[in-house]
């Protein structure tokens, strides 16, 4: 394909019904949403031929053709060859063919999905290893080199069952120009984009047109990751800031059992917002990465997936006792999470012994015990009294957090649009992130924790937003 200047790159998707045709394109152009791509296990859920464009800034950089699918390949052969009479079929023949057949015509699927390769289209042909290689994919491929557009041909590796894969990379290598493999259900970025490298080898003509959409690609890529990286620091910010009160009556500041109550509520109340700032975040990142399917849930007492005040979360997640105590002991003193409630003395006593002890060794006995929430008394106006809850007093509250952003974040990233059964964000049994950091980047988020845990406004460090950016890229690559 050599459009003239000025045209736009375009490329139909075809194959057999039931190919994965749509999941390729949906993967690819990052659409998860039925109305725009039609992805279904229903043989023949595509019925018309779909324009896609690739638009940055309103302008059309490339524009991929979702095509019904071939359901009488074999038959439509024959009869391009009749219409040719001897020798080989050329697109003359082809064209005669779609002008016949296109509307309510014995072949009206073919004539269909080859009208955009009459116009100029070429081909990306997908197929699925897993099937037997039949006379009925030959015909295709077949009436497809006919044509005579650039080719290209893609093994939708969306089944365990490889064993077919060499006899076909084989046929198709005598039909096609290029051969490529790609997984619609689970490809990354990197792998995308290697798909739209790969045009480039097909269509020499586009050449610059295409380099720029990568560029574009890369370009936008990147504003995501720092956006992202923007969004789990103001996560984080709000999140050490974050202090739940209520007010005592004279009774409940003297019944201890009173007391309690409500501490227990309060402490209930304190996680359930701070899984409510994390879904927010959450569903933020969904935006950014134009998941529609993917979702998130909260309950009343636990983010979907994970019980903040569990003990098996604060074992499993965030720094190592000994990390922590490096973390703790570089940012000094009575550093750590212990916070100042700006509000008067703290009646549990927990904040004056971890105080006392200091920097690295309260990171140490802190490390990985149950958090005990900060909790101090406050008098308001009228001498009344107010319960001030939060933080966790565990140095480990803000990498626990982290560990379960990076987490959510790499699922979120890496889930393919291609994918059409709604799922929930989850919690897998892999060991966390924040472990495998260097002691320099640990000692400089936790001095970032340390600021943020203050009163005051948000504390914004150019530093750390680059950490947290090196941070996401290697999510990414993982």
């Amino acid at each position: 394909m050599s459009n003239p200047e000025g045209e736009i790159p375009t490329f139909a998707v075809v194959g057999k019904i039931n190919m994965g045709k749509s999941s390729v394109l949906a993967t690819l152009l990052e659409i998860d949403n039925d109305r725009v791509v039609r992805v279904s296990a229903t043989p023949g859920a595509t019925t018309q031929c779909q324009v896609l464009p690739v638009e940055f800034d309103g302008r059309e950089m490339i524009r991929f053709i979702d095509t019904p699918g071939f359901s009488n390949a074999l038959e439509a052969m024959r009869a391009i060859q009749e219409i040719h009479g001897e020798g080989t079929p050329d697109l003359a023949a082809v064209k005669l063919f779609v002008l016949r057949e296109i509307d309510g015509g014995q072949f009206e699927d073919e004539a269909r999905l080859l009208q955009p390769l009459v116009d100029g289209a070429g081909v990306l042909y997908v197929i699925d290893p897993s099937k037997p290689l039949r006379d009925t994919f030959v015909a295709e491929m077949e009436i497809l080199r006919w044509t005579g557009r650039p080719r290209m041909a893609l093994l939708n590796e969306k089944a365990e069952n490889q064993d077919r894969i060499e006899e076909w990379r084989t046929r198709l290598g005598s039909y096609f120009n290029l051969v490529r493999t790609f997984n619609a259900h689970h490809a990354r970025f990197s792998e995308r984009k290697n798909l739209l490298k790969s045009l480039l080898q097909i269509d020499e003509g586009n050449r610059a047109r295409i380099e720029e959409t990568i560029e574009f690609i890369d370009q936008e890529w990147d504003e995501r990751r720092e956006e992202s990286a923007e969004y789990l620091m103001d996560f984080l910010s709000y999140a050490l800031k974050h202090r739940e009160s209520v007010r005592l009556d004279v009774k409940e500041e003297e019944l201890e059992a009173r007391k309690e109550r409500k501490r227990q509520e309060l402490t209930k109340t304190y996680y359930a917002n701070i899984a409510r700032m994390e879904e927010k975040t959450y569903r933020r990142l969904l935006k950014l990465y134009r998941h529609d399917l993917l979702k998130v849930e909260v309950g009343d007492d636990h983010f979907e997936g994970l019980d903040l005040s569990s003990e098996e979360t604060w074992q499993k997640w965030g720094l190592s006792r000994s990390q922590l105590t490096l973390a703790g002991g570089v940012a000094g003193g009575a550093a750590g999470i212990a916070v100042d409630l700006g509000t008067g003395g703290l009646t549990h006593g927990l904040g004056t012994l971890f105080g006392a002890i200091g920097g690295a060794g309260a990171a140490f006995f802190k490390g990985e015990d149950l958090p005990d929430l900060k909790i101090g008394m406050i008098t308001e106006q009228g001498n009344s009294k107010a319960l001030v809850m939060g933080p966790p007093a565990s140095e480990n509250f803000p990498w626990i957090l982290l560990d379960r952003c990076l987490h959510h974040f790499g699922e979120i990233m890496n889930h393919a649009h291609g994918r059409r059964e709604e799922s929930l964000l989850s919690i897998n049994t892999d060991a966390g992130w924040v472990r495998g950091f260097s002691r320099e980047r640990r000692s400089r988020l936790q001095r970032w924790f340390t600021q943020n845990a203050k009163k005051g406004a948000i504390h914004f460090d150019a530093d750390v937003f680059h950490e947290f950016v090196d941070i996401l890229h290697e999510v990414e690559g993982a």
